[in-house]
């Protein structure tokens, strides 16, 4: 049965996720019953470098200790931390790149591949959020 990121009848649990052959991954639903948010940033790691460009280095920076992974795409970021984000939103940079910050009602995939020497902790991610959307 395919899952819905609003319907928590449809969610399964991490093993149960792992060994299915359905879907193209895992991944994780934001949802209200915690405060567990993701910073989605797009196009901000040079593919053949890796490196971070500048504006993506500094929201990095300010979330501090935190896990953060490669996105699918292999050139974006998740950020991975707490706060209380009831609106997801995406804000568009003036260079084309997109910043998003969701905390409910999204299906985030997860890749599993950390970005550097992330902690698997979650940091909390208040002041990066109000900075983003001040």
């Amino acid at each position: 049965m395919a899952a819905s990121s609003t319907d928590a009848r449809t969610w399964g649990t991490y093993r149960d996720a792992a060994a299915s052959s359905a879907g193209v991954g895992l991944g994780f639903v934001l949802s209200d019953v915690d405060d567990v948010v993701c910073i989605d940033l797009d196009h901000c790691l040079e593919q053949l470098t890796g490196r971070l460009t500048p504006w993506a280095a500094a929201i990095v920076r300010d979330a501090g200790t935190t896990y953060v992974e490669v996105s699918p795409s292999g050139d974006g970021l998740h950020i991975w931390g707490r706060a209380d984000v009831r609106q997801g939103r995406r804000i568009r940079r003036p260079d084309g790149t997109a910043v998003e910050i969701y905390g409910t009602g999204r299906y985030i995939t997860m890749t599993g591949r950390r970005h550097g020497s992330s902690p698997s902790i979650l940091a909390d991610l208040s002041a990066v959020v109000a900075k983003l959307t001040a």
